[in-house]
């Protein structure tokens, strides 16, 4: 199965390590650094079942949360 490049994309956030728009990129199982923004790994962690499948192709959408619920974020996954 060919790996697909996800972008993962900030919309909404109270967070103060994010602010709507930061992205991280995925490219295959490595993050693209030069492409992405500070990665969170309680947010990483949060979300990567959803990151892993999206690089599968078997979902595309969201919104995903991240469970810290003092600094709730959502993000969007899409194709990068």
């Amino acid at each position: 199965m060919e790996e697909i490049k996800i972008r993962l994309t900030v919309q909404s956030s109270s967070c103060p390590l994010y602010s709507a728009g930061d992205s991280v990129v995925f490219d295959g199982p490595l993050i693209a650094k030069d492409e992405s923004a500070n990665i969170c790994m309680m947010a990483m962690n949060a979300v990567f079942p959803f990151v892993y499948a999206a690089r599968k192709g078997i979902i595309n959408h969201g919104p995903f949360q991240c469970p810290d619920c003092a600094d709730k974020v959502e993000f969007r996954i899409e194709r990068a």
